[in-house]
């Protein structure tokens, strides 16, 4: 009896041994991974930070590191170099990027539209009555959407002022207009009780999407599993941080610990409203698509406008397939 019993310790020792060392070797393989986001933590950044938060790149098998990007980070340099997996893009940064041969490839978009636009006092009607008013934006500006504005409104070069991320000469001037996010200089302008409106670009047909992700044709070709994980759960987290954003809002105020309460649910209030990221095709083609239709239209824009030579091949700037057959968030 004595054998028999020592027999059982012996096989249930081994049993949790072996139960002990499945549990490390699942832990050992969850695939490392480095996200570079475009700024410093804020909601713009909730999807991944919602995935990280609540386990959804655990559950994929992902142990991610999200680091914050920001005025001196020089995203495309550090993901060609490998000192990141992923990074937060930008159509017309990629499309750019090809035009020089680099292996700059966009798999998803966080928002449906660029955020970006263009703050006004209260008194002005629309983007067209801006024409011949001082217009604030910055140096990176003059390549993106200015010559989308020039080319929409008939706005001229003699109308740029600098931008330096202050709103003071805004304040002071009541013919002044600015480049603007959203959730951002109109929140700071709600916290002086000055009277504002936002016009995004985007309602005005400006293509490009907000917020993508991007990686290489490398990480793309030596791992499509991985990427195809990691895209999946980062829009997960999307679809969740709309319902329940404070597991993210916690690592955002961690990470940012400048950013408040008010403006991340003011930025939250701003993104559902807009539908920037359940909205346009994701409605009924899930959140995260990209469509060679849009891709095309930055394209277009780009090379009318002189900013991209026509001979870039921009069908290889984007890759559809991690997103097209997702649907998340499609009911």
């Amino acid at each position: 009896m004595a054998m028999k019993n020592l027999s059982r310790t012996i096989a249930a020792g081994l049993l949790a041994s072996a139960a002990l060392a499945a549990s490390l070797g699942t832990a050992q393989a969850a695939d490392k991974v480095t996200f570079l986001t475009s700024w410093f933590a804020q909601a713009e950044h909730g999807g991944f930070y919602q995935a990280k938060a609540t386990g959804l790149y655990d559950k994929a098998g992902i142990d991610v590191t999200i680091k914050m990007g920001g005025p001196q980070v020089n995203g495309s340099q550090l993901l060609l170099a490998g000192d990141t997996d992923f990074m937060m893009g930008y159509d017309i940064q990629v499309l750019k990027g090809r035009e020089q041969n680099l292996p700059l490839v966009t798999v998803a978009s966080s928002f449906q539209f660029d955020l970006q636009g263009i703050m006004t006092h209260d008194d002005v009607a629309d983007l067209a009555a801006l024409k011949g008013r001082p217009i604030l934006i910055g140096g990176s500006s003059r390549t993106t959407f200015w010559p989308w504005l020039r080319a929409k409104y008939g706005f001229t070069d003699d109308q740029i002022r600098p931008y330096t991320f202050n709103l003071q000469p805004f304040f002071a001037d009541n013919t002044v207009a600015q480049q603007a996010y959203p959730s951002s200089e109109p929140y700071q302008a709600e916290q002086q009780n000055v009277k504002v409106k936002f016009f995004p670009l985007a309602d005005g047909g400006y293509p490009p999407y907000g917020s993508t992700i991007v990686t290489t044709e490398k990480m793309i070709a030596d791992k499509p599993d991985l990427v195809s994980r990691f895209v999946k759960a980062s829009l997960e987290g999307w679809r969740d941080y709309l319902k329940n954003p404070e597991p993210a809002n916690a690592l955002i105020k961690a990470a940012n610990p400048k950013m408040t309460d008010g403006q991340l649910a003011f930025a939250i209030e701003r993104l559902r409203a807009m539908k920037a990221i359940d909205g346009g095709d994701a409605a009924k083609l899930g959140i995260g698509i990209i469509t060679a239709e849009r891709y095309e239209k930055t394209y277009d824009f780009l090379v009318t406008n002189g900013l991209l030579g026509p001979k870039v091949d921009w069908h290889k700037a984007f890759d559809d397939r991690f997103v097209k057959n997702l649907k998340i968030g499609v009911n």
